[in-house]
Protein backbone atom coordinates (compact mmCIF):
# COMPACT_ATOMS: atom_id res chain seq x y z
CA UNK A 1 0.00 0.00 0.00
CA UNK A 2 1.10 3.32 -1.28
CA UNK A 3 0.30 5.40 1.73
CA UNK A 4 -0.33 4.46 5.36
CA UNK A 5 -4.24 5.18 6.30
CA UNK A 6 -5.05 5.35 10.38
CA UNK A 7 -7.62 2.91 11.19
CA UNK A 8 -10.20 2.16 13.60
CA UNK A 9 -12.13 -0.95 14.94
CA UNK A 10 -14.84 -0.47 17.18
CA UNK A 11 -16.96 -3.26 18.15
CA UNK A 12 -20.29 -2.89 19.66
CA UNK A 13 -21.09 -5.40 22.29
CA UNK A 14 -22.88 -5.01 25.99
CA UNK A 15 -21.36 -8.54 26.91
CA UNK A 16 -18.13 -7.66 25.26
CA UNK A 17 -17.89 -4.26 26.99
CA UNK A 18 -18.34 -5.92 30.40
CA UNK A 19 -15.85 -8.24 29.47
CA UNK A 20 -18.83 -11.60 29.52
CA UNK A 21 -17.41 -12.46 25.80
CA UNK A 22 -14.08 -12.18 24.14
CA UNK A 23 -13.88 -9.74 20.65
CA UNK A 24 -13.43 -12.65 18.00
CA UNK A 25 -14.96 -10.17 16.01
CA UNK A 26 -12.63 -7.02 16.34
CA UNK A 27 -9.66 -9.69 15.99
CA UNK A 28 -11.19 -10.81 12.52
CA UNK A 29 -10.92 -7.20 11.40
CA UNK A 30 -7.71 -6.17 12.70
CA UNK A 31 -5.80 -9.30 11.32
CA UNK A 32 -7.83 -8.50 8.00
CA UNK A 33 -6.96 -5.01 7.79
CA UNK A 34 -3.84 -5.54 8.91
CA UNK A 35 -3.05 -8.32 6.30
CA UNK A 36 -3.93 -5.46 3.80
CA UNK A 37 -1.05 -3.32 5.46
CA UNK A 38 -3.70 -0.75 6.79
CA UNK A 39 -2.46 0.14 10.17
CA UNK A 40 -4.74 -0.24 13.33
CA UNK A 41 -4.18 2.60 15.73
CA UNK A 42 -7.52 2.49 17.82
CA UNK A 43 -9.79 -0.23 19.24
CA UNK A 44 -12.94 -0.54 21.93
CA UNK A 45 -15.35 -2.13 22.68
CA UNK A 46 -18.82 -0.40 23.60
CA UNK A 47 -21.78 -0.95 24.83
CA UNK A 48 -24.86 -1.03 22.52
CA UNK A 49 -25.70 2.35 23.50
CA UNK A 50 -26.58 5.25 20.69
CA UNK A 51 -24.57 7.90 22.31
CA UNK A 52 -21.32 5.99 23.42
CA UNK A 53 -21.38 4.18 20.10
CA UNK A 54 -21.92 8.31 18.24
CA UNK A 55 -19.44 9.82 20.71
CA UNK A 56 -16.97 7.65 20.00
CA UNK A 57 -17.47 7.43 16.09
CA UNK A 58 -17.09 11.43 16.27
CA UNK A 59 -14.22 11.69 18.50
CA UNK A 60 -11.80 9.00 16.28
CA UNK A 61 -12.33 11.09 13.52
CA UNK A 62 -12.58 14.57 14.89
CA UNK A 63 -10.16 14.63 17.64
CA UNK A 64 -7.99 11.56 16.56
CA UNK A 65 -8.05 12.19 12.51
CA UNK A 66 -8.77 8.30 11.29
CA UNK A 67 -9.57 7.46 7.87
CA UNK A 68 -11.46 4.38 8.02
CA UNK A 69 -13.42 2.78 11.01
CA UNK A 70 -14.94 -0.37 11.05
CA UNK A 71 -17.52 -1.27 13.76
CA UNK A 72 -18.91 -4.78 14.33
CA UNK A 73 -22.01 -5.03 16.19
CA UNK A 74 -25.57 -3.32 16.45
CA UNK A 75 -26.75 -3.63 12.55
CA UNK A 76 -29.73 -6.36 13.40
CA UNK A 77 -33.11 -6.34 14.15
CA UNK A 78 -32.87 -6.48 17.85
CA UNK A 79 -34.07 -3.93 19.80
CA UNK A 80 -30.52 -3.14 21.59
CA UNK A 81 -28.84 -3.20 17.85
CA UNK A 82 -28.63 0.82 17.45
CA UNK A 83 -25.59 0.95 15.37
CA UNK A 84 -27.15 2.18 12.24
CA UNK A 85 -29.13 5.36 14.20
CA UNK A 86 -26.14 6.22 15.80
CA UNK A 87 -24.38 6.44 12.49
CA UNK A 88 -26.59 8.65 11.20
CA UNK A 89 -26.11 10.87 13.75
CA UNK A 90 -22.73 11.48 13.00
CA UNK A 91 -21.92 11.11 9.07
CA UNK A 92 -22.06 13.43 6.62
CA UNK A 93 -23.81 11.14 4.01
CA UNK A 94 -23.88 7.32 3.01
CA UNK A 95 -22.25 5.49 0.49
CA UNK A 96 -24.89 3.16 -0.33
CA UNK A 97 -22.69 0.88 -2.54
CA UNK A 98 -20.79 -0.58 0.18
CA UNK A 99 -23.52 -1.55 2.77
CA UNK A 100 -25.66 -3.10 -1.02
CA UNK A 101 -22.65 -5.08 -1.68
CA UNK A 102 -22.36 -6.34 1.72
CA UNK A 103 -25.61 -7.71 1.55
CA UNK A 104 -25.89 -8.99 -1.83
CA UNK A 105 -22.67 -11.06 -0.44
CA UNK A 106 -24.09 -12.11 2.23
CA UNK A 107 -27.92 -13.48 0.71
CA UNK A 108 -25.45 -15.84 -1.02
CA UNK A 109 -24.55 -17.46 2.05
CA UNK A 110 -27.94 -16.84 4.10
CA UNK A 111 -31.52 -15.89 3.79
CA UNK A 112 -30.34 -13.62 7.08
CA UNK A 113 -28.32 -11.15 5.53
CA UNK A 114 -31.32 -9.57 3.97
CA UNK A 115 -32.11 -8.57 7.46
CA UNK A 116 -28.25 -6.41 7.83
CA UNK A 117 -29.03 -3.22 8.93
CA UNK A 118 -24.97 -2.13 8.29
CA UNK A 119 -24.38 1.42 6.93
CA UNK A 120 -21.15 3.08 5.12
CA UNK A 121 -20.79 7.03 5.53
CA UNK A 122 -18.73 9.15 5.58
CA UNK A 123 -17.79 11.85 8.16
CA UNK A 124 -15.48 14.78 7.02
CA UNK A 125 -12.47 12.69 5.42
CA UNK A 126 -13.22 9.48 7.74
CA UNK A 127 -15.08 5.93 5.86
CA UNK A 128 -17.24 4.41 8.46
CA UNK A 129 -18.40 0.91 7.48
CA UNK A 130 -20.84 -1.25 9.77
CA UNK A 131 -20.22 -5.04 9.58
CA UNK A 132 -21.94 -7.97 11.66
CA UNK A 133 -21.22 -9.00 14.89
CA UNK A 134 -20.48 -12.44 14.76
CA UNK A 135 -16.88 -13.47 13.39
CA UNK A 136 -17.98 -14.71 10.08
CA UNK A 137 -20.43 -12.04 8.99
CA UNK A 138 -17.05 -10.16 10.08
CA UNK A 139 -14.77 -12.05 7.55
CA UNK A 140 -17.37 -12.35 4.55
CA UNK A 141 -18.20 -8.59 4.81
CA UNK A 142 -14.78 -7.25 5.04
CA UNK A 143 -13.76 -9.36 2.37
CA UNK A 144 -15.85 -7.88 -0.25
CA UNK A 145 -15.42 -4.21 0.71
CA UNK A 146 -11.05 -4.85 0.86
CA UNK A 147 -10.94 -4.52 -2.73
CA UNK A 148 -12.26 -0.87 -2.88
CA UNK A 149 -10.97 0.10 0.21
CA UNK A 150 -7.73 1.91 -0.85
CA UNK A 151 -8.65 3.80 -3.72
CA UNK A 152 -12.15 4.58 -1.48
CA UNK A 153 -9.74 6.42 1.24
CA UNK A 154 -7.47 7.97 -1.32
CA UNK A 155 -10.25 10.22 -3.01
CA UNK A 156 -11.35 11.00 0.64
CA UNK A 157 -8.02 12.21 1.02
CA UNK A 158 -8.05 14.79 -1.92
CA UNK A 159 -6.45 12.52 -4.55
CA UNK A 160 -7.99 14.12 -8.08
CA UNK A 161 -6.22 11.43 -9.88
CA UNK A 162 -8.81 10.22 -12.83
CA UNK A 163 -10.53 7.06 -11.35
CA UNK A 164 -10.18 5.02 -14.93
CA UNK A 165 -7.03 3.67 -16.03
CA UNK A 166 -6.54 4.73 -20.21
CA UNK A 167 -6.19 1.91 -22.30
CA UNK A 168 -3.01 1.32 -23.64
Amino acid sequence: MDRQFRVGVLTISDKGSRGERKDESGDIAVRMLEGEGFSTIKRSIVADDRKQIADTLVEWVDNDGLSLIITSGGTGLSPTDVTPQAMQEVIDYQVPGISEAMRAASLEKTAHGMLSRAIAGVRGTCLIINLPGSPGGVKDNLSVVLPALEHALSKLGGDTSDCATPEH
